[in-house]
């Protein structure tokens, strides 16, 4: 058979089963996309991409449903990424405009994606090494507890309830503060324990020891905003999802919850000329995920952070590739805004 009437019946197997779930025969595909040939070459064609693996009958008797390979090469030959539409756009842009801060707009936007896609949606906290102290403040709430908050100049706040030895009035609150702001405002965070040390040796010797809390507290702040971390939204929508997984959903449940297992697959994932990276099925190297699909980008200055999303191998690859890049675009917008 002819090379494009080949990717031709290939991508009307993959259109066809991913819209109805069933198994494609070479009649309906004859009736729904006018390939121009009789069912009977149609057969022939189907012959041939079963020999080659790109496509296998789940019954006997049955029609045909792509294979891991068969995906791969459908999704190869996606030349472009096809934009999202008007009203799709608008609803990511005046979602994550209204964010009031990072830990906002990261929730804001595993939810929208998840909407998008209707598949499980997964973001990893920006890096924020390479982002400095905006400004630090401490809050008297009794004599021996001051509320510690960082900003970052990405946005970021961290805070936590610090004890603190003695008795500290106001006006020694407020003169520590300036002294540490002083010290460490701008400051990149990476940079920030070396900072926090000298800072230490200048404090009055009469709230060292108050001081140093804070000080201490300060650092753990600034550790929390470097640690790798992800959020995930619509697990749900695995559950209406589970016939795609023909063994089991438990082990796709677990990659999930191991943050660690998801960290390090985005890690690996490096997005190709359209923006993306697309992992199927067996090509994803945690045994757990071998019955899904994974596709990712990066977002941020750097684009050192990634987004994706994680679904059965069948999926509507063109529309959720094109969610997954049109969001990270949005987002790494917001952050550098």
């Amino acid at each position: 058979m002819s090379e494009p009437r080949r990717l031709e019946v290939l991508r009307a197997i993959v259109e066809d089963y991913v819209h109805s779930r069933e198994p494609v025969g070479s009649k309906a595909l004859v009736d729904r996309h006018g390939l121009g040939v009789s069912s009977a070459t149609i057969r022939n064609d189907m012959a041939v991409l079963e020999e080659e693996g790109l496509i296998t009958a789940p019954h006997t008797s049955s029609g045909r449903i792509p294979t891991d390979k068969g995906y791969r090469l459908f999704v190869d030959r996606i030349s472009e990424v096809k934009p999202l539409s008007a009203p799709e756009k608008r609803a990511i842009q005046t979602l994550l405009e209204g964010a009031e801060d990072v830990d906002d707009v990261v929730d804001r936007t595993v939810r929208i994606l998840a909407q998008l896609t209707n598949q499980v949606a997964v973001v990893q906290f920006p890096r924020l090494g390479g982002a400095a102290v905006r400004h630090i403040e401490f809050v008297l709430l009794a004599p021996q507890q001051v509320l510690v908050v960082l900003i970052t100049t990405n946005g970021t706040v961290q805070q936590r309830v610090v004890p603190v030895p003695g008795t500290l009035q106001e006006a020694e609150l407020a003169d520590l503060k300036q002294r540490i702001l002083g010290a460490v405002s701008g400051v990149r965070l990476t940079a920030l324990p070396g900072e926090l040390g000298h800072a230490a040796q200048v404090l009055p010797q009469h709230l060292r020891t108050a001081g140093g809390a804070l000080l201490k507290s300060l650092e753990h702040l600034a550790g929390l905003g470097q640690e790798d971390r992800i959020v995930l939204a619509g697990t749900a929508n695995l559950a209406r999802s589970t016939v795609d997984f023909p063994l089991s959903i438990g082990p796709v449940l677990e990659a999930l919850e191991e943050q660690v297992v998801m960290l390090r697959l985005l890690s690996e994932m490096e997005q190709d000329y359209r923006g993306v990276s697309v992992r199927i099925g067996s090509e994803n190297p945690y045994g757990g995920l071998s019955e899904a699909s994974v596709i990712a980008t990066g977002y941020g200055p750097d684009a050192g952070a990634k987004l994706g999303i994680l679904g059965p191998t069948r999926m509507d690859y063109p529309t959720t590739m094109a969610a997954v890049r049109a969001v990270a675009r949005y987002l790494s917008r917001i952050l550098e805004e």
